[in-house]
C-alpha cells in the first residue's frame, strides 16, 4: 500500500537529527604524585648538598684528631684493588682516605694543618698518620710504588709539626729516627757524662798508685863490672 505523503514528511523530520550543544571539555588529570615530589624538592637540594658537604668535613676533621702527619699522594690511575692494596700494607696508625680536595680544604681551615691546602689540587689520597713513627707510615707506600713503578704517583706534600714538606723534602722525614732509636739516642747520651767520670777516676786512682810506688834504685857504676 502505497505511503501517504504526510507519513513520508513526518519519517523526514522525524530522522532530522537535532545538533548538540558542544560538551564541554574534560577536566584536566590530577598532577602526578612524582612529579610534584621532584619540583617542591627542587628548591631543598642546595641545603641537602649543603649537609653532604659539611658531613664529608666533618669526617676529615675527626682523622686530623690525634694527627701527628698528614700527606697527600698523587693517586691518579690508581684502581680499587691497588688502594685497597695499600691501605692493608699500613701500620695501625696509618689511614690512607680519598677525598674531594675542597673538603680537605675547608677541614684543614683554621687550623695548624691549613699550609697544606696549595697542596688539596689534583687527585689526591690523604695519608693520616696518629703516631709518631713517621718512616714505618711511609714505607708502605714507598714500598708499593717501586713495585708497580710508580714513579709519577709521588707524595704531593705533608705538614709535620706546623711544617710544610714538599716532594723534595720527604727524604727528611722517611730518615727520622724511629722512637726505638730515639730511645736509645737519648739513653746514649745520659750514659756519656757517667761514662766520663768514671774514666776520669780510674785514671786517677792510677796515677795516685803510680805515685805510691817507691822509686826504683839507681845502680852503683862502680859496682858495675868492668867490660
Amino acid at each position: 500500500m502505497p505511503l501517504d505523503q504526510s507519513d513520508d514528511s513526518n519519517v523526514a523530520h522525524t530522522a532530522r537529527i537535532t545538533p548538540a550543544e558542544p560538551s564541554p571539555p574534560p577536566p584536566p588529570p590530577p598532577s602526578s604524585p612524582t612529579m610534584t615530589s621532584i619540583r617542591s624538592a627542587g628548591g631543598a637540594l642546595p641545603p641537602i648538598r649543603l649537609a653532604v658537604e659539611r658531613a664529608r668535613q666533618e669526617v676529615l676533621r675527626r682523622e686530623l684528631d690525634g694527627c701527628q702527619l698528614l700527606a697527600g699522594i698523587w693517586c691518579h690511575g690508581f684502581t680499587v684493588a691497588q688502594l685497597r692494596s695499600i691501605r692493608a700494607s699500613l701500620p695501625p696508625t696509618a689511614r690512607l682516605v680519598v677525598a674531594k680536595n675542597s673538603d680537605l680544604a675547608a677541614a684543614v681551615e683554621g687550623t695548624r694543618w691549613e699550609s697544606l691546602r696549595p697542596v688539596a689540587r689534583g687527585m689526591n689520597a690523604w695519608l693520616f698518620v696518629r703516631s709518631d713513627e713517621i718512616p714505618p707510615a711511609l714505607r708502605p707506600y714507598r714500598d708499593f710504588q717501586k713495585e708497580w713503578k710508580l714513579q709519577l704517583n709521588d707524595f704531593t706534600g705533608a705538614v709535620y709539626e706546623g711544617r710544610l714538606y714538599g716532594p723534595d723534602d720527604f727524604a727528611k722525614l722517611e730518615a727520622m729516627p724511629t722512637r726505638v732509636q730515639s730511645y736509645q739516642y737519648l739513653l746514649g747520651c745520659l750514659q756519656m757524662p757517667a761514662v766520663s767520670v768514671l774514666a776520669a777516676l780510674r785514671a786517677r786512682q792510677e796515677a795516685m798508685a803510680e805515685a805510691e810506688k817507691p822509686p826504683a834504685e839507681e845502680a852503683d857504676p862502680a859496682s858495675e863490672p868492668e867490660k
